[in-house]
Parts: structure tokens; sequence; C-alpha cells
């Protein structure tokens, strides 16, 4: 006779872990479903990680940009990922109690799932589908599992036919490896990558200015004047990367305008392409934080194509739309005063990278991304602030976001110990579209000293400094601040990113022995 002490922990070990098995089918026919339709966003997991960035806080946002920076993402997907195993393992123990219970938790993962799928902005209802498959498939997957787990005869002492519960979970498991496989194999033949690799750009017709001699200060654990593209910084909301075709793209602007224009991605390399050096930044930068970057942009001048569309009179804003259906709001004075406004199609000499908008974005010096850089661009609509809201405004954000004049102190770094006598105090300023005429610098509360600027081409590029400091045992505090070409040197009082960008002067603590 079977020993139900012995047995009945192991029958609910055994019951937690089929409702994991089931998961992982439902997981993998879904991802299978959503490589067959050839979109990623569809897939539950990834379309339910989306939804819940639309109903993040701004205040959360900061926060996980703050403490993970670019991981923000791979720790979301990580967090459901655990959401939905212990969610799973619950499944399995309510399925082997009783069959329709847990046939119920699955069929409710499949419609949050779908829902999720069906709110993207630019969801169509075939994006349901790889919800629904994968939650028949895991129903499937958990019936078979308990049904095999059933002793072979209903009278006591009667056991579980163990090859069959093996072979069983082995099936499953298989399919959801096969299906997670498939799926993702099917997906990777929208990749674009050697699309990119093969494209080759027009030169500009007008040239960016070079680069004076000694932009970047030579002091070691100084970022370059030009940051690489690997090593910009990325801020956005999309999971997974658009695949955009740069034979499939096409760039709509319509709305307030006398002629709406459409044109393809050969139109737009056709255009008299400028290239420029700027740096951009992101508003949920902290005091001292590294969400910025300076590199030199290939594109065509985004006031010349507004003209040609002809804005009509009262409209105030440039709503732009990503291929993922993101929302970025521009003021239209910005484009049209004069800067060097453009949708952008290379990056330091070559096509964007897909992270960073293969294969068009927008770049608008002196504005923070949030409305001025959105990648992936494919729809620009002249309208009103007072009748489209995008993204970022609906959830409190300022309309017009300038940059404000920052700096900060590279070298030494935060808690460095540092030997006594001369030692180089080094950082980088910004205030995009005004330029930075000064930065002074500060040991504990002495007085302010100029530092030694380094020269750059023009107004929208960061500023690197440098000073010598004659340090002094013990521990000290310094801190920086800069002054831009209006004359308005950036305040002392600290205010977080929201709504409209950090301010406050930077310190770090050092050791001098």
């Amino acid at each position: 006779m079977t020993d139900e002490r012995a047995t009945g922990p192991l029958r609910w070990i055994a019951g937690a872990l089929s409702g994991l098995a089931s998961a992982a089918a439902a997981l993998g026919i879904a991802e299978l479903a959503a490589g067959a339709l050839g979109r990623a966003s569809s897939s539950p997991l990834l379309a339910v990680g989306a939804g819940f960035i639309d109903l993040t806080p701004g205040w959360l946002k900061d926060f996980a940009i703050r403490r993970f920076g670019s991981a923000d993402k791979t720790v979301l997907l990580a967090g459901l990922g655990a959401g939905v195993t212990v969610a799973a393992l619950v499944v399995g123990l309510l399925g082997r109690r009783r069959l329709a219970w847990g046939l119920a938790g699955l069929g409710a993962f499949g419609t949050a799932g779908a829902v999720a799928a069906l709110t993207r902005p630019v969801a169509g209802p075939a994006d349901a589908v790889p919800s629904a498959v994968g939650a028949l498939a895991g129903m499937a997957a958990l019936t078979a599992l308990v049904r095999a787990a059933r002793p072979e005869n209903a009278g006591p002492g009667t056991e579980v036919d163990r090859r069959r519960v093996l072979l069983t979970g082995a099936g499953v498991i298989g399919v959801a490896a096969a299906g997670g496989a498939g799926g993702r194999a099917l997906l990777r033949r929208g990749d674009v990558s050697s699309v990119r690799a093969e494209l080759r750009l027009p030169p500009p017709a007008s040239p960016a200015r070079p680069v004076p001699q000694g932009a970047r200060v030579r002091v070691a654990g100084m970022a370059p004047f030009r940051t690489p593209a690997r090593e910009f910084y990325r801020v956005d909301t999309a999971l997974t990367l658009p695949q955009v075709d740069p034979r499939d793209w096409t760039l709509r602007v319509h709305g307030m305008v006398a002629r709406p224009v459409e044109m393809s991605f050969d139109d737009l390399l056709r255009e008299a392409l400028i290239e420029r050096d700027i740096t951009l930044s992101c508003v949920s930068n902290q005091v001292g934080g590294d969400l910025a970057g300076n590199a030199r942009w290939l594109g065509a001048p985004l006031a010349p194509l507004l003209r040609r569309a002809g804005v009509r009179s009262g409209a105030d804003q440039i709503l732009s739309r990503s291929a993922d259906g993101m929302t970025l709001s521009t003021p239209i004075e910005t484009v049209l005063d004069g800067r060097d406004a453009m949708i952008a199609v290379g990056m330091n000499g070559e096509p964007l990278p897909i992270a960073h908008g293969f294969p068009a974005r927008m770049v608008v010096p002196g504005l923070y991304g949030y409305v001025s850089a959105t990648k992936w661009v494919v729809d620009l609509k002249i309208t009103r602030f007072a009748a489209d809201r995008a993204y970022w405004t609906e959830r409190g954000y300022a309309e017009d976001a300038p940059v404000k004049t920052f700096s900060r102190i590279d070298v030494p770094k935060p808690l460095a110990g540092v030997r006594a006598g001369r030692v180089a105090v080094a950082g980088t300023a910004w205030a995009q579209h005004r330029g930075v005429d000064a930065v002074e610098w500060q040991v504990d509360d002495g007085p302010w000293r100029e530092a030694l600027l380094a020269p750059v081409p023009g107004l929208d590029t960061w500023r690197q400094w440098i000073a010598e400091w004659e340090a002094e045992p013990g521990s000290h505090t310094l801190r920086c601040r800069a002054t831009d070409g209006t004359g308005r040197t950036q305040p002392g009082h600290r205010a977080p990113p929201f709504p409209d960008g950090a301010t406050g002067w930077h310190s770090v603590v050092v050791t001098v022995t």
C-alpha cells in the first residue's frame, strides 16, 4: 500500500510543477503565434509589460531609470517572469485540487494578455490571437498533466504511473521549447540588421564644422567629446526594438497643413541633408547623471519640410508618432526658429543604429528628448496642444521642455581617494542652443573659481572643462555650476526631474591623503 504521508507532498510538488510546465507551453505557443504573425509586440509577456509601462506613474519611471538605467526593461521583464512563475505554480496547485480552477486561471492569463495586446496604439484584432492560442495550449497541457498524474485505478493503494507522468511532462516541455524557439526564429525574419549594414548614406549638402582640437579634455576618466553609438544612452518604452525596413518606410506630414506630404526613405535621402554635432539629454537625468550624449547626426532639415506642407495659422504642436505607436509632442516654434532640427538618418558617420531609431528619427537641439527625439518616426501631425496630447504630456510632463543648464564633475569620481598636491578637476556642461559661457567650481564652502573651457564647434554640443586643485589632506566636497550663453547661471536649488528637468549643483566628496 502507498504511504500517503510520503506521497502527499510529492503530489503537491507535482501539481505545482504541472502549472509551471503548462504556463511554459502557453508562452511557447503564444510566441510561435506571434512569430507567425510577425508581431513581437503581440506576445503576451511583452504586451503585458508594455501595458505596465503605460500605467507606470512618473515617480516610479524616474526611480527605475535612476536605479537601473538602460537595464530598466530587463528588470521589468525579469519581474514579470517571476510573477508569471509564481502564478503558474498556484494554477498548478489549484488544478490538482480541481482541474476547472486551474483552467480558469490559465484562461485569465490569456484574457489579460489579449486585452494588453489590443490596447497597444498600433494593435489590430489579430494581436489577440497569440494570447488566445497560448491559453488554449496551456489548458490542454494542464489537462494532460493532471490526468497523467491520476492513479490508474480508483481504489485505495493504487499508484501513479510515473512513466506516464514523465513522458507527458517531457512532451509538454518539448512543446514549450519548440514553440518558443520557433517563434524567435520567425521573428528574426523581420530583423533589419542586414538591411542597415548594406545601406549607404549620401554625403551631406551642409557638412558639420570640424571639431576643434582640444574639445576633449585629456584627463583619465573623461568621456570622449563624441559619444560612440554603443555607449549613447537609451531611454524609451520599447520592450522590443521596432524593426522598420527603410524600403517600406514612409513619413506622413498632415493635420493643420495646406498640402499634406508623404515621402519614402529614398525621397528623404534626396533632400539637401545637413550634418551637425548635437548633444541630446533626457528629462529623467538626475543632477550629475549620465543620461546625455553627443553625436554627429546626418539628416534632412525639418523646417523646409514643414514649410512645404504649409503650416496653418494657429498650429503650435508637432505630434510625432513612432512605428510602435509612441507619441511625442514638439513646439512648432522650436523647429521654425532657425535651429538645426532634422529627421536624422545617420549617427556618427553610419546609418542610425536600430536601438536609436533606424531608419529615421527626430532630432531637435535644445529640447529634452521626450519632446524632440522621436525614434522610428513615421508620422508628423501638425496640430495644437489644446487638441492633442502626447504620451508624456498626458502623464503630467511639461509641454515646453527646453534643456536646463547643466554641469557635472566627471573627475575625480564620487568617494574617490586622491593624493595631496595638484589634482585635476574636470567635467562636462551643456545648455543646448544657448551654449556654455562659463563653468565655476568650489571646494567645500570656499570661493567659486572659474574653470578652463574646452573649445566646441557650436552652441548645440556639450562642453568639457578642467581646473587644477591644490588638494590638502582631509575629506572635501567639490561642486560645480555653469553659466549659459544668455548669462544665466544654473540654480543651486535641488529639484527632481519631473515635470521639466532636474536642477541643482553637482557635488562629489573625495578623500585626500
